[in-house]
């Protein structure tokens, strides 16, 4: 049974992370990242506040559904290779490939080449591009290590935690947010902020273990309403009373407004798409096919027009974000469709073993999450 709903939380998150990504290049309020500000203040900053407690918890959500969705017509030896290939492969042998040339914009962005001494060799200055190439990356690098621990903890599990996970009602998934506080607390890089393995690791096990039953979606739908409502209010709340603090590192990204804001967006996120959103069309399936491509590919494009703009002409605000932002879109939907295309460079960078026939395509539209 495909889930409309799922594809279309999944799509419409990513849009979101590639605005977001719009908005960061210019940023205001973190010192020293992207291409810097058009003013000293920027209202349209708090944007990042909405999005960041929530859209990334969300997408860990729904790839622990999407992996228990996988899992019911597939053995685990298959999940695990399937998650290796779409996962490992572009964040380790796409990342050497392809990631050097986002790490040339980033550190151009930094003004990293001035530090850097003339002495250093070649092949060193080349791994140095690729590392700071990461980028975007890191969820799918976080993913497939949440993938691998997933295919371990099912081998003692047996599925006893997840029939007993589908007894839960509203109240208690609305209370998982104490959980979730106190797992945003630990296993936290201490230099690289986005990897947040315990928020994230364990958000990403509600997904499979909570989220994917059915029932417990179709109970959280009949509340759609209070909890975008929550959400809203919540929302104002925590933007309010951080905006101008860095919401990225601790302690505000794991203050009470921000995960008890973004555990209620959620929630409402998820209910109200399954009770409005399970529905399709030709747009929305273009969209959810090109979804994984918009993600690895739109910070290349979106931060090579800023860099461009913002070093060699006066382009004003706004001019300047609609610019990036076409960029950001059209330049992933170019490089996804051109990089899928060709054999070997779209297994390395993309994880696809082959070009799809119309009948893989049907059943994408009609099939299984994945």
């Amino acid at each position: 049974m495909r889930r409309y709903y799922l594809d279309n939380v999944r799509w419409m998150t990513i849009v979101l992370v590639a605005v977001y990504h719009v908005i960061y290049i210019y940023d205001s309020i973190v010192a020293d990242i992207g291409v810097g500000p058009f003013y000293a203040s920027q209202p349209w900053d708090g944007l990042q506040y909405v999005l960041y407690p929530w859209f990334m918890v969300l997408l860990f959500i729904v790839a622990g559904m999407c992996s228990r969705y996988y899992l019911e017509k597939h053995s685990a030896k298959e999940f695990l290779r399937s998650r290796t290939r779409k996962l490992l492969v572009p964040c380790t042998i796409g990342l050497l490939m392809f990631g050097w040339v986002q790490g040339y914009i980033s550190m151009a962005i930094s003004d990293a080449f001035l530090t850097i001494p003339d002495t250093v060799p070649g092949f060193a200055m080349y791994f140095i591009m690729v590392l700071s190439g990461t980028g975007v990356l890191w969820f799918i690098q976080m993913l497939w290590f949440l993938s691998v621990l997933l295919f371990f903890i099912r081998k003692f599990e047996k599925g006893k935690l997840y029939e007993l996970s589908s007894r839960i009602n509203v109240v208690g998934l609305v209370l998982l947010v104490i959980p979730v506080y106190l797992s945003g607390l630990i296993l936290n890089t201490p230099i690289i902020a986005v990897y947040r393995f315990g928020i994230y690791g364990f958000t990403f096990f509600l997904g499979y273990f909570v989220f994917a039953h059915d029932e417990v979606i179709d109970r959280l739908s009949k509340y759609a309403v209070p909890l975008i409502v929550a959400a809203v209010v919540l929302g104002v709340i925590y933007v309010v009373r951080h905006f101008g603090d860095n919401y990225a590192v601790m302690p505000t990204v794991n203050c009470i407004p921000a995960v008890a804001y973004g555990w209620a967006a959620c929630l409402a996120i998820l209910a109200s798409m399954k009770k409005w959103g399970d529905v399709t069309s030709k747009f929305m399936g273009f969209m959810s096919k090109r979804s994984f491509g918009i993600y690895v590919f739109h910070y290349l494009p979106l931060s090579a027009t800023a860099y461009v703009l913002r070093k060699y002409t006066s382009v004003p605000a706004l001019p300047s974000y609609l610019l990036v932002a076409l960029a950001a879109f059209a330049g992933s939907f170019v490089l996804y469709e051109v990089i899928s295309r060709i054999p070997v460079i779209r297994w390395c960078v993309l994880g696809i073993k082959k070009e799809k026939a119309p009948k893989s395509v049907t059943r994408r539209n009609g099939g299984e999450n994945v």
